[in-house]
């Protein structure tokens, strides 16, 4: 009597498969959790480090009023701005990890065409980094035209525009979204610095980050064929 050829199933075959994505997720993971827990780079910030040249101790929101009220530009450097903020933030952290987290400094990081805010925090004892990256975008508005911080550093990849970069969490780059998760200490932060937030950005005409400098012009720009606009 003939025996019967029964077809093999392919059970074994799909869960091979999936033990092997489960596995391919869990390396990725650990592989985002190490470069997280990695604080940045950031040697190669302007005022970084004992050995930094100190920069004029300019008197920030004074600065910036005379350059709106005489209608001047005014570029400040990356490591200015890094002193500045050394001198005149007090950094501390709250909440529910009060004793085990500490904000040790927080940073500006200027490249073309974005800035990246850094926070360095410790966690007993331990050294991490989070940061945000900032554009700035010219619109026209129904009252005119108008400064609007993006937060985001341009997209992720090439491939994929729609998707922003959002900051670096320790060595990562993370998506925009990302940020959710730290976007109220940022808050907090800027809360810190209103009257400078509203003559840097909201009271500048035009505003231009460049590789170690931030160029601010209270001018408004010519209009079309190089005439000025009219009022």
């Amino acid at each position: 009597m003939a025996e019967s050829k029964q077809p093999k199933s392919g059970g074994g075959c799909l869960s091979t498969l999936l033990f092997l994505i489960l596995l391919g997720a869990a390396a990725a993971l650990g592989v985002a959790v190490f470069f997280v827990l990695q604080p940045q780079d950031l040697r190669d910030l302007g005022g970084y480090g004992p050995a930094a040249k100190p920069g004029p101790e300019r008197e920030m929101k004074l600065v910036l009023k005379n350059a709106i009220d005489r209608g001047y530009p005014v570029t400040l450097t990356e490591t200015e701005i890094n002193q500045w903020l050394a001198r005149t933030l007090v950094t501390k952290q709250g909440g529910l990890l009060a004793g085990l987290v500490t904000l040790d400094r927080v940073w500006v990081r200027l490249e073309e065409g974005r800035a990246e805010v850094i926070m360095k925090r410790s966690l007993v004892g331990l050294p991490f980094t989070v940061s945000m990256y900032l554009q700035v975008d010219r619109k026209e508005g129904p009252k005119g035209p108008r400064t609007e911080i993006q937060l985001h550093g341009g997209p992720y990849d090439r491939d994929f525009p729609d998707l922003r970069r959002g900051g670096r969490f320790g060595k990562l780059v993370v998506p925009q979204g990302f940020l959710l998760l730290v976007t109220p200490a940022f808050e907090k932060l800027a809360a810190l610095f209103p009257e400078e937030i509203e003559l840097g950005f909201r009271e500048m005409a035009r505003i231009k980050i460049e590789k170690g400098k931030l160029v601010l012009d209270p001018r408004e720009p010519l209009g079309q064929h190089g005439m000025p606009k009219t009022f």
